[in-house]
């Protein structure tokens, strides 16, 4: 039987970039998974590998589509510097300061 392949479409790569990225934001991991994917992008095409052998464990948090789309996506290193972005982008948002209300009063 052959392996089915995965075609992630640039809308599809947009969402599960940002499903991944707010679930980290989420755990509070920011830190830990930018250093973890900066060191990564030399080797993506072995780190894709080891997802593939930790497959039991991730199939927890993703369906096995998305868990076969975030794969086949991560082995490109453009990819992963998307996430990485889209990491520090969405933990800035966490950290603005909220803005005061222009029509409440102190």
């Amino acid at each position: 039987m052959e392996p089915v392949e995965f075609e992630v479409t640039e809308e599809r790569k947009k969402f599960l970039i940002n499903r991944i990225a707010q679930k980290v934001i989420d755990y509070r991991l920011s830190p830990v998974a930018i250093v973890f994917l900066e060191s990564s992008k030399p080797i993506s095409f072995l780190g894709n590998q080891f997802l593939i052998f930790m497959q039991p464990f991730y199939r927890a948090l993703f369906s096995y589509r998305e868990y076969e789309e975030v794969t086949a996506m991560l082995e490109d290193r453009n990819n992963i510097e998307l996430l990485i972005r889209e990491i520090e982008r969405l933990e800035e948002e966490r950290h603005e300061p909220k803005k005061p209300d222009k029509n409440s009063r102190h």
